[in-house]
């Protein structure tokens, strides 16, 4: 350990030949009477200089400035050497413990220290830099307006906000996951699995015929048709309304709309055979048969499809008959 005599005769070491890297406290204020403060510090010393390990610093010695003791002690060092092919890497510990307090917060720092090194019998020293933190009472005293009470040692007031951010990702990937189930429920491309299948594709087709302006008898029987074919390929042979049960026995997601389907055939013999037959297809075949279309879109992705609209013209034509 170096004393004040030593520091003024002992040269200091060429600029260069020292390397450090110091890891300080996580904060710089909060210390009370009896708390440890680390300091990591890593020094890599070029050959042929080697540092002189009695001049670490001593465990036990209290510092002092201008003669005063200043409450801070080294309480335990570690010190560890690695040797390279033309440097050595010192990495030493040191932990210091508070000895103070005051009735108001106070400056305080960590020491400077002086290392020797020596290199050819001639010695010389480096110098370790100190550290400022702020040691606080143990109590308040007087009444503190948090304003005025801005000093640089403390630290920006942060807010832990790992739990919103867990609960933002939760509510992300929750609101990802409705929203692919909306569009897979919603959507009308052939990209997901079971988009792309018959009645997704008649479905597409008919919101085509249904945008025109003014839907012909010609639209009603090619929308009409393009649902025949749907069927179709549904069952792979061809449907009729006196095989209905066989679509149903094929495919069980059917079951829920099969009044519905036995409708679609009436409409059918209306739009081809007889003109005069009756249907309970509404004022409107096409948008009925727009909402029919969607429906068996739905049953074919095995979603249950919303039926109260069509219900609802069936209830209201059977009321008007």
């Amino acid at each position: 350990m170096l004393h004040a005599e030593d520091e003024e005769i002992t040269p200091d070491v060429e600029e260069g030949v020292v390397s450090i890297r110091i890891t300080e406290p996580a904060r710089k204020v909060g210390y009370t009477v009896g708390d440890i403060l680390a300091r990591d510090i890593t020094l890599e010393i070029k050959h042929p200089y080697k540092l002189i390990d009695t001049s670490l610093p001593i465990v036990g010695y209290e510092k002092r400035y201008r003669g005063q003791k200043i409450g801070i002690d080294l309480s335990s060092i570690h010190h560890v050497k690695t040797e390279h092919d033309a440097s050595t890497t010192h990495h030493i510990r040191l932990a210091y413990q508070v000895f103070t307090n005051n009735v108001v917060a106070k400056h305080a720092a960590l020491p400077q220290e002086y290392v020797k090194l020596i290199k050819d019998g001639k010695v010389v020293k480096y110098r370790i830099p100190s550290w400022d933190f702020a040691i606080s009472p143990l109590s308040i005293f007087g009444a503190v307006k948090i304003e005025y009470d801005m000093s640089p040692f403390r630290g920006p007031l942060l807010l832990h906000a790992e739990q919103e951010q867990q609960r933002l990702y939760a509510f992300s990937a929750v609101l990802a996951v409705s929203l692919l189930g909306l569009l897979y429920i919603l959507g009308t491309r052939s990209w997901l699995p079971r988009m792309g299948r018959p009645f997704a594709r008649a479905y597409r087709d008919l919101r085509k015929l249904a945008q025109t302006p003014a839907p012909t008898a010609q639209t009603l029987q090619l929308a009409v048709s393009r649902l025949h074919k749907a069927f179709n390929i549904t069952a792979g042979q061809g449907v009729f309304a006196d095989n209905i049960d066989m679509l149903i026995a094929m495919k069980p997601g059917f079951a829920i709309v099969r009044d519905d389907i036995a409708v679609f055939f009436q409409l059918s013999r209306q739009v081809f055979f007889e003109p005069g037959a009756s249907h309970q297809a509404g004022n409107d075949p096409m948008q009925w048969l727009l909402q029919f279309c969607r429906r068996c879109r739905d049953c074919e992705r095995g979603l249950k499809p919303d039926t109260r609209k069509l219900a609802h013209n069936l209830a209201r034509n059977k009321v008007q008959a």
